[in-house]
């Protein structure tokens, strides 16, 4: 049984293990106070360009979806988000739960852009109803799709002229960064948005996420808030251990390519066979639409699931590749596919 059901199903890229299991007998200080996680955040910083950043590490995405959201709102305000967006599909309500709705948008390919922000604020314009202050999207997007240089120019611009927080999900940052539509890098993330995260549980570490705050009023006191929320680990030293290893070098973007190339290998074979895709195929998330009773076989070999029924006989389905992706598994499901399709 070959897996493409998520890109979380392995444990740790050895590099990571290697050093965890050679540290492992050192006595750090806790909390994130530690010389590998203060190493960690300058490895990033230097990719971060002139920007002055705050980089936290936290153990999950929705974890750290909930506190900036929650750390950063008032009361009475909301956060704009594609309707397809991981904080309104896959998060439990979480964001709900701390008081905040989150003002679901509909979207083509899972990207939010200035003309529906600009619905959104025109539509809740009152005290009668939520005040829009911060906008969400995440890269990739749900659907595996990037956001480009200019389409984030535009977000930030219209964000800063409505006074509103600009907050990026990166979750799979590491394979919208090396897909080969790409051209923002981190240093641009940094100078166009308000916040983001760069996401280490979806590439290659056991856990943990790095926060960047940029926003300079954003940064006061957001350990209280961590520590608060239940997301301050005593043994922060694990995530740093995790957080050098991959950005040592170019270990980060390295395992983002190879799971960009190892969906792109899935793609060309299915556009052999005439595939269409729920959305543009860009990154290591893969939507084709393929005929119903096919899935039944293809689901006694392989793991994925069902993202939309399209019709009575079509549904699109995900494929999702990983860090760890052997072109093994790549191979058996292309010619599954080959055999059963044509």
């Amino acid at each position: 049984m070959y897996s493409f059901m998520n890109d979380y199903s392995e444990g740790a890229h050895k590099r990571i293990l290697e050093l965890l299991a050679s540290t492992s007998l050192e006595q750090n200080n806790g909390y994130g106070e530690d010389k590998h996680t203060k190493q960690a955040k300058k490895y990033i910083n230097n990719l971060l360009g002139p920007v002055e950043a705050d980089i936290h590490l936290i153990p999950g995405g929705t974890q750290t979806n909930l506190l900036v959201i929650s750390a950063f709102l008032r009361p009475h305000q909301c956060v704009i988000a594609a309707d397809t967006g991981h904080i309104n599909v896959h998060e439990t309500g979480a964001i709900e739960a701390t008081g905040h709705k989150v003002l679901a948008m509909p979207c083509i390919d899972g990207k939010l852009t200035p003309e529906v922000i600009l619905q959104a604020l025109k539509t809740h314009s009152d005290e009668h109803m939520v005040q829009p202050k911060m906008v969400y999207i995440s890269n990739t997007t749900e659907l595996g799709t990037i956001y480009s240089k200019a389409e984030l120019i535009q977000l930030s611009k219209v964000c800063r002229e409505r006074g509103l927080i600009l907050y990026l999900d990166g979750a799979r940052l590491a394979s919208a960064l090396t897909c080969k539509e790409n051209d923002l890098t981190l240093s641009d993330l940094a100078d166009l948005t308000d916040a983001f995260y760069i996401g280490g549980t979806k590439n290659g570490a056991l856990l943990g996420e790095a926060l960047v705050l940029t926003k300079e009023e954003l940064k006061e006191d957001f350990r209280f808030l961590i520590k608060q929320r239940g997301a301050l680990m005593a043994k922060g030293f694990i995530l740093g251990i995790q957080f050098e290893a991959l950005f040592e070098d170019d270990l980060y973007f390295t395992l983002g390519r190879h799971s960009n190339a190892m969906a792109k290998e899935i793609e060309r074979a299915l556009q052999e066979l005439g595939v269409s895709f729920l959305a543009p195929p860009m990154t290591n998330q893969l939507f084709p639409i393929l005929p119903i009773h096919l899935l039944k076989e293809l689901e006694k070999e392989f793991t994925f699931s069902v993202q939309k029924e399209i019709d009575e006989k079509h549904s699109a389905i995900r494929f999702v590749t990983s860090w760890a992706t052997t072109q093994e598994s790549v191979a058996a499901l292309c010619s599954f596919l080959k055999k059963t399709l044509t």
